[in-house]
C-alpha cells in the first residue's frame, strides 16, 4: 500500500521511509499540508501519516480537507505529534484523525498502527459491494449511463456545504456527509420490482403505469428496511432505506409515497430529492433533450419551497461551480456544460 508521508523536517520524513518500508510500503513524501492534498487528488494513496505542527497548512487542517475531499475513496490519517492531553486528542479527532502516534515513536508501534489502520480500509468493500448493488439495479435501465457518480457527487456536495454552514445543526456532521454519499446510490434500488414494460417504455406512462413505477419507492424501502431488521446497529441500511422511500416527495406536500412536506421529509430524502433531479435535467432521456446547467439551475431556484427544501436550493446555487465539476468529470456525451 502507499502511504503520504507530510512533515516539513526531511529528517522525519526519512526515519518514517525507512519504517514503513521495512514492512514492505511504499511512501510518498509532502513538506506541508497543501503539497499533500495536491497529491492526493492524483495519487492513489490510502493512507496519510502527517505531523501535526507544519507551517501553512498544519495536521489538522490537512484532516479536514481530506474529510471534505472527493478522493475516490476512504483515506484513513494518523496524526503524529508531540501533544497528548485530551484537548488535543478531542481537536485531533474532531478534524478527522483516525489515530494518533506520539513523538518519538518506536518503529514496530508504527507498524502496528498502520496495520490497524489497514483492517479499517478493508471495510471499504462494504462501500464497494453497497455501489456495485445499486449498479446491478440501475443496469436494468440503459439509459441512466454515469448517473449513480454524478448523483452521489451531488448529494455530498450539498450535505458536505450543510456541515460547513452549520445549517440543520446536529443533524448533519461528517459522518452523515460519508454515509450520504454511499447509500444515495440506493435511491432506485425499487426500480428492480418495476416490469419492464414499464421501466423501460419509451413513451409516456398511463395513469396506472405511473403508479407501478412510483412504487419502487415502497418497494427499495421494504427491501432495505428488512436488511435493517437483520442488522439494525448499521446506520447506513437506516438511512438508504430513507433514501429510497422519500427522494420524491416534495416540500409542498404534493410528492409520494406518503405526500410528506416540510421538515417531515428526512433530510437525506431532500438533499437526493435535488441531486437526483439535476442530473435528470442535465441528462438525455428518450422523452426530453439535455438541458444545459443555467437552465437546469432556473428550473431548481423556480421550484425553491414547492419541489425543493429552500436551505438546499441555497446551498445549490452557492455550490452550483462544484455540481459543474462533478457532471463534467462523468460527462456523457449528452451532459452540457454551459
Amino acid at each position: 500500500m502507499r502511504i503520504l508521508i507530510v512533515d516539513d523536517e526531511q529528517l522525519s520524513l526519512d526515519v518514517l521511509d525507512h519504517a514503513l518500508a521495512q514492512s514492505g510500503h511504499q511512501t510518498v513524501s509532502a513538506r506541508n499540508g497543501r503539497q499533500a492534498v495536491e497529491i492526493l487528488q492524483g495519487d492513489a494513496c490510502r493512507m496519510v501519516i502527517s505531523d501535526w505542527n507544519m507551517p501553512g497548512m498544519d495536521g489538522l487542517e490537512l484532516c479536514r480537507r481530506i474529510r471534505s475531499g472527493d478522493f475516490g475513496g476512504y483515506i484513513y490519517t494518523i496524526l503524529l505529534t508531540s501533544r497528548d492531553s485530551k484537548q488535543d486528542i478531542v481537536a485531533g479527532l474532531d478534524a478527522g484523525a483516525d489515530d494518533f502516534l506520539t513523538k518519538p515513536f518506536h518503529p514496530e508501534e508504527l507498524r502496528v498502527r498502520v496495520r490497524a489502520g489497514e483492517r479499517i480500509l478493508a471495510l471499504e468493500t462494504r462501500e464497494v459491494a453497497i455501489f456495485a448493488m445499486a449498479k446491478l439495479a440501475e443496469s436494468r435501465d440503459p439509459e441512466t449511463g454515469e448517473h449513480l457518480e454524478r448523483m452521489r457527487g451531488y448529494s455530498r456536495i450539498l450535505a458536505h456545504h450543510l456541515l460547513k454552514n452549520g445549517d440543520y445543526g446536529e443533524e448533519v456532521d461528517e459522518d452523515f456527509v460519508r454515509l450520504i454519499y454511499l447509500t444515495s446510490p440506493l435511491h432506485d434500488i425499487g426500480k428492480v420490482g418495476i416490469p419492464d414494460s414499464v421501466l423501460l417504455k419509451p413513451d409516456r406512462l398511463s395513469d396506472r403505469e405511473f403508479e407501478i413505477m412510483k412504487s419502487h419507492t415502497t418497494i427499495g424501502a421494504e427491501t432495505l428496511e428488512a436488511a435493517h431488521r437483520q442488522y439494525p446497529a448499521v446506520r447506513y441500511l437506516q438511512l438508504a432505506q430513507s433514501i429510497a422511500l422519500t427522494h420524491h416527495e416534495r416540500f409542498d406536500g404534493t410528492g409520494y409515497p406518503n405526500g410528506l412536506f416540510g421538515d417531515r421529509i428526512p433530510l437525506s430524502g431532500r438533499v437526493v430529492a435535488l441531486a437526483d433531479v439535476y442530473d435528470a435535467l442535465t441528462s438525455k432521456r428518450v422523452y426530453k433533450p439535455a438541458f444545459s446547467h443555467d437552465v437546469a439551475r432556473s428550473m431548481i431556484i423556480e421550484e425553491s419551497g414547492s419541489h425543493f427544501d429552500p436551505v438546499l436550493v441555497d446551498a445549490f446555487i452557492q455550490c452550483e461551480d462544484d455540481f459543474k465539476q462533478i457532471g463534467q468529470r462523468f460527462a456523457e456525451y449528452d451532459w452540457v456544460y454551459s
